[in-house]
């Protein structure tokens, strides 16, 4: 019986390794509440062990039931008639079972029924559920809706709807796009106006919305008339009811068990949440970053269901009188996909930490504000982690939606022929695969997201602290193959900056933010090669092929005729 925790060795490294101590004391406020909930955990150990037996949960529900839904999921996909959307039969018994293991308020407060559980573990069990079924991702995945309510909202809306979303009685949506405003929000259109008492009503269309008929949605509405930027946006919370009208859903490419909508408001009531005028600036912004780390621990989780696949295909495939996996090109293409889905695994984890304590930091000098305690000290590592989690967000969910693509292609290659044809999952792995690096920003805005953060080169003095370090035998050998990605990026970086040329500097920016990259993760796996010796064969393999990449991007940099033909406007056809 496969249990997508327990048989994933390279997740229960991450879970086994990671440390989540100073995260855990923050969330449980140094453990105040085991008078108040009796299964409030005691120290860090007892709530390490809360998170292994839930994430074991997950992984039992994922493997024994989910999985085994998902291609009938994917064949018979939502429906829509009569102007209801209706879940394949699939993902309702998810959603059952789901609720009922009381997995759907992960990091939601106790006193509304969630299980406050810090952002690290949910992302592992995003990982887990998706590649299960990565549709149901798409709905499992919003529970970032109560947390933009807890966050923002007043104590009357937490009261009123996170009680409803922790339970699993209502689902949620965000409701973001429109026609004419996909990655530009700025050019939201749909209006939010008072009446004489001073209600709110929604009235506009939205498009593209993932799980439009959920029962709560958050909405961005322009409530300042005569604006035209992202100056004049809010954010409200409304139910769906008789004046909110799904007008069809959409016919996707994948994740069919996922019902995208779009929805027409028609004076529909609302709530605003937070303040006016701040809709897009603030509360979108930090409800994007949390679906930007869901949709990369979902793109991990089809990239390891992907390579399972090919795994298993190629020791039971024999061609030429042996299994294919024995043939030395498919041999090689299983092991990049290894060390692919490793290492960014690695980049994974060591994102969720750092958004974690963003977060919990934020949630801690609240209370000491409210304490009228000292907190000093904490603003200071909230502004480090702040400016981390900003880097590594966007850099994460560029490189693992990216990755996955790759992953779900080369795994197909495995199958030849066979993979082409909907008997295999592989095929729904790539179709599934393909929206990840679109979705909640295209990889280009992740790009454009995280090249203020390298241009200043934020990890300035954690890579020089790791330069210092003493490394033994091969990984000696790899720290100064990490020493030379560091000198060819400070050239590179140079050369970019010293031109003054914004336009170039955005013609470079991918390049670059690739070398940061390689960096962070080549140095997170020397770390763990010297826990696991099984790693240092990951971090030569990630570490060797990041040279040459790097190498391969200083040249594209160098290379101005490149520039100076984009900056001409000239197309080479």
């Amino acid at each position: 019986m496969p249990n997508f925790f327990t048989d994933n060795a390279d997740l229960q490294f991450q879970f086994d390794n990671m440390d989540l101590q100073e995260i855990i004391t923050l969330i449980e406020d140094n453990f105040s509440e085991t008078d108040v909930y009796n299964y409030a955990p005691a120290d860090c150990d007892d709530a390490m062990d809360n998170y292994r037996k839930v994430l074991e949960i997950a992984g039992d529900i994922a493997g024994n039931f989910i999985a085994l839904r998902a291609a009938e999921v994917d064949e018979k996909g939502s429906t829509f008639a009569d102007g209801k959307v209706r879940y394949a039969q699939g993902i309702s018994e998810a959603l059952d079972r789901l609720e009922k293991a009381e997995l759907l308020g992960l990091t939601l407060p106790r006193k509304y029924g969630g299980l406050n559980f810090p952002t690290t573990i949910y992302t592992m069990a995003i990982e887990i559920i998706s590649r299960a079924d990565a549709s149901l991702m798409n709905i499992f995945g919003l529970q970032d809706i109560g947390e933009t309510i807890l966050k923002y909202g007043t104590d009357e809306q937490r009261d009123e709807f996170l009680p409803k979303l922790a339970s699993g009685h209502h689902t949620g949506a965000m409701a973001l796009t429109e026609p004419d405003a996909g990655s530009d929000l700025q050019a939201v259109k749909l209006q939010a106006y008072q009446d004489d008492d001073g209600n709110w009503f929604l009235h506009g269309v939205k498009r593209f919305i993932t799980n439009g008929n959920g029962d709560i949605l958050l909405v961005l509405a322009r409530s300042e008339a005569g604006t035209k930027d992202g100056r004049g946006l809010s954010m409200f919370v409304c139910y769906a009811g008789d004046r909110l009208r799904i007008r069809r859903i959409e016919n996707k490419l994948g994740i069919h068990g996922s019902p995208t909508c779009e929805l027409h408001f028609d004076n529909v009531p609302a709530q605003l949440v937070g303040k006016r005028k701040f809709g897009l600036i603030k509360y979108v912004m930090d409800l994007m970053n949390g679906a930007r780390m869901g949709v990369s621990a979902q793109a991990q989780g089809i990239s390891q269901a992907a390579y399972e696949e090919a795994l298993k295909y190629a020791r039971a495939r024999e061609q030429f009188g042996q299994p294919i996996a024995d043939i030395p090109v498919v041999t090689n293409m299983l092991i990049n996909m290894r060390v692919m889905l490793e290492s960014n695994r690695s980049l994974l984890y060591a994102t969720a930490r750092w958004v974690d304590l963003r977060d919990k930091l934020e949630e801690s000098i609240k209370r000491l504000k409210e304490r009228k305690q000292p907190f000093a000290e904490e603003v200071t590592r909230l502004k480090e982690a702040t400016r981390i989690a900003a880097l590594l967000t966007p850099m994460t969910k560029y490189t693992l939606t990216e990755a996955a693509n790759k992953i779900t292609y080369d795994a197909l290659q495995i199958h030849g022929g066979t993979g082409y044809m909907k008997e295999f999952n592989i095929e729904r792995h790539v179709r599934d695969a393909r929206i990840t690096n679109i979705y909640e920003g295209t990889s280009q805005l992740q790009i454009v997201a995280a090249i203020g953060g390298v241009i200043n080169d934020i990890l300035k003095d954690s890579f020089e602290k790791k330069e210092t370090q003493n490394y033994k035998g091969i990984l000696q050998k790899l720290a100064g193959h990490l020493a030379e990605i560091r000198e060819i990026f400070l050239e590179c970086r140079k050369y970019v900056t010293d031109k003054n040329d914004q336009y170039f500097q955005d013609v470079a920016a991918r390049e670059l933010v690739e070398m940061y990259s390689f960096l962070f993760v080549g140095y997170l796996l020397l770390d763990e090669a010297q826990v696991n010796n099984r790693k240092a064969f990951i971090a030569n393999r990630y570490i060797v092929n990041a040279l040459a990449h790097t190498r391969k991007n200083a040249e594209s940099i160098r290379n101005e005729q490149y520039a100076d033909l984009l900056h001409a406007g000239e197309i080479l056809i």
